[in-house]
């Protein structure tokens, strides 16, 4: 969870994020958008699956980044339970 956040923390990271809600893309597709160095692009992609906030496919040469709804279903769940137990923990007292 811990990466996650890390990973949401950053805007640059959060607009990749809202560029793969549209379509899947390639890492010359997503750095095409920025005014910043593929390795920085790279960098920002890095987190992301290791946040497991995106997954990747290798096309030939291209590897095709996707969003991984699944890990934010996890993190409202957690939200979720966390108020919930909060809730329960108030009408106790």
């Amino acid at each position: 969870m811990n990466s996650l956040f890390k990973a949401l923390a950053d805007p640059t990271r959060r607009q990749i994020i809202e560029m793969l809600r549209e379509k899947d893309m390639t890492a010359g597709d997503i750095a095409d958008q920025f005014d910043m160095s593929k390795p920085s692009i790279s960098h920002h992609l890095d987190l992301l699956k290791q946040a497991d906030v995106v997954t990747t496919v290798k096309e030939g040469q291209f590897i095709r980044y996707s969003l991984n709804t699944t890990v934010f279903d996890d993190m409202v769940q957690w939200v979720v339970t966390m108020a919930a137990d909060r809730k329960t923990k108030k009408k106790k007292i």
